[in-house]
């Protein structure tokens, strides 16, 4: 899948003409590409189009124009697209009360290397690219990638439509889940996959 470009990157006052277009057509996308494994967890499974509109909306919030600056936000944001015979995934934990996120973060210290897809029964643990976890607690945002391969990839082309042939798993001592990925997902996986082909 090919990374963003810098010649992509639109300028404050050119985004913000077509911002209202172009974020109705992204959280579209992103809504297929979202789900909730658990009451505590949501994941959304990244690709060129989702990076695109994370850069422009992080140069937006951050007024960022120095070119400098914007070529650190793309080195940064271009490590989320996934490469040859990968998924990757922004994986969030979400609890509205605060003190209840904070103590659930300090319990679920480790989560990061917990996640898991299972496609039509074979395991994929995920590679976690998460930065900054501490050895005590999680990180409320997490980063991973699936190095699925052209076997698991041929597999999940194959059961795209068959209703509970993908599932991410969480296996940690705190927080278990086995939860099958909606059609849509699938489906918007099976096309990275041949992307990255």
């Amino acid at each position: 899948m090919k990374k963003v470009k810098r010649d992509e990157l639109l300028d404050l006052g050119a985004y913000e003409q077509i911002r209202p277009h172009f974020r109705a057509a992204m959280i579209e996308q992103k809504a297929r590409r979202r789900f909730q494994p658990s009451d505590e967890l949501s994941i959304v499974f990244e690709n060129h189009d989702t990076v695109l509109m994370q850069i422009q909306e992080m140069l937006r919030t951050e007024r960022i124009t120095r070119e400098e600056a914007i070529r650190h936000e793309l080195d940064t944001y271009n490590d989320l697209i996934p490469g040859p015979g990968e998924l990757s995934a922004t994986l969030f934990v979400e609890i509205a009360d605060r003190d209840t996120r904070e103590r659930r973060l300090v319990e679920l210290a480790g989560l990061e290397e917990t996640f898991a897809l299972e496609i039509d029964g074979q395991v994929v643990a995920a590679r976690n690219e998460t930065r900054g976890v501490l050895p005590d607690r999680t990180t409320a945002v997490h980063y991973l990638k699936f190095p699925i391969g052209s076997e698991a990839g041929a597999r999940l082309a194959a059961k795209a439509d068959s209703p509970g042939a993908v599932t991410l798993l969480v296996r940690h001592p705190k927080l278990t889940a086995r939860a099958p990925l909606p059609a849509p997902v699938v489906r918007a996986l099976v096309e990275d996959l041949e992307e990255t082909a």
